[in-house]
């Protein structure tokens, strides 16, 4: 059933003790609509077969995989009008990433945009390491474009990083491992170079803060 139905569990209940049939089954489908009865209460629309099967194996009323037994179809209408009566789950409203948070936190939009840059690149780096993990034989060139490559042997990009920062590009990424900057922002730096918030949970993995000033030097 799909959407939501003005058709009350009791009068389901009604016609399927009307089949008759032995007297357990009947306690049985009182007690499976008790226990709907209480789910919709407490103002869950939670009536998936997997979720009542649980209550009802706590409850000792039967156990949870017997619901997809073909003799225990009326046990599944009987759920099945309940999750129509109740209307469909309330959407899960979506997740925030966690380093989108921290970075919305960033007053500085220089330094927010960098971050952001970062973080993208160590993303774009974790997706190219799995692809080496599945395809050993992939070859991937990170050199920069106007590298100068140095003569005689394996080629190698020779090209200093920080010499493509702008001054301001260079005062941000200072500003970014600046204890009184990060402390102004509710975070610090670990031992490790990771930086952490107040609650001791990671924002930038380990090694972050000193990748940054091997980056400046």
């Amino acid at each position: 059933m799909n959407g939501k139905t003005d058709i009350h569990p009791d009068a389901v209940l009604e016609s399927l003790l009307a089949k008759g049939g032995r007297s357990n089954r009947r306690a049985g489908l009182a007690k499976m609509q008790e226990l709907c009865r209480r789910q919709h209460a407490t103002g869950s629309r939670d009536f998936s077969l997997p979720a009542i099967g649980r209550l009802a194996e706590a409850e000792g009323i039967m156990k949870g995989r017997a619901l997809y037994n073909a003799q225990s179809v009326d046990y599944r209408t009987l759920i099945e009008t309940w999750a129509a009566y109740a209307g469909p789950p309330a959407p899960k409203p979506p997740k925030t990433l966690a380093s989108h948070e921290y970075l919305m936190r960033i007053e500085d939009p220089a330094i927010r945009s960098i971050m952001q840059a970062i973080i993208a690149e160590r993303d774009k780096l974790k997706a190219q390491l799995n692809v080496l993990k599945a395809n050993t034989q992939v070859t991937v060139d990170r050199r920069p474009l106007g590298a100068t490559i140095a003569p005689g042997g394996q080629p190698v990009a020779v090209l200093a990083l920080s010499a493509q920062l702008t001054p301001s590009e260079r005062e941000a990424l200072q500003n970014a491992v600046s204890a009184d900057y990060l402390e102004s922002q509710g975070l610090r730096e670990g031992s490790h170079g990771e930086i952490v918030n107040a609650r001791g949970r990671t924002v930038f993995e380990v090694g972050f803060a000193r990748a940054i000033r091997k980056v400046l030097a």
